[in-house]
């Protein structure tokens, strides 16, 4: 049974590595800069109050997660929102289980209040079809540069 769920990062952190260190084998753009999460500024982050993270569970076991950044906006500061920091949901339930999962997430930030929220995707794995067709819009565009491989 597919269960979404919001819960503490540091509840959940120990269990959260495995599928971390499976999401970094399969999306990393640089996959020689090793995967090393800043866990003591994501739970002071939380401590805050400025993180929400959210689950996916699959018989009890964690299968997926999304963790955004809230806080009003730098440049519109009566406007809460939510910035993605990390989207994953392993590949055996990227059936329609990747879209409930959104909307839910979705309708947890709207009811604290969040006016905005924002996804970051990855150009070699783009969800943006899926988000367009929830009603999301592309707004910006990230550039990246490696500065140490000049």
């Amino acid at each position: 049974m597919i269960a979404f769920t919001r819960e503490s990062i540091a509840a959940c952190m120990v269990e959260a590595k495995a599928l971390v260190e499976q999401h970094y084998h399969e999306i990393a753009h640089y996959p020689d800069i090793p995967l090393d999460p800043d866990w003591d500024t994501y739970l002071k982050a939380e401590h805050a109050g400025a993180v929400r993270a959210y689950f996916v569970r699959d018989d009890g076991t964690l299968r997926g997660y999304a963790i955004f950044f809230v806080r009003p906006n730098m440049h519109y500061k009566t406007s809460l929102q939510a910035n993605q920091d990390i989207l994953y949901i392993d590949r055996s339930l990227r059936g329609t289980t990747p879209l409930r999962f959104i909307k839910w997430c979705d309708a947890q930030l709207k009811a604290e209040g969040c006016q905005v929220v924002y996804h970051h995707v990855k150009v070699a794995h783009d969800f943006g079809p899926i988000l367009k067709r929830m009603g999301y819009e592309a707004i910006d565009t990230i550039w990246g540069k490696r500065l140490d491989k000049e």
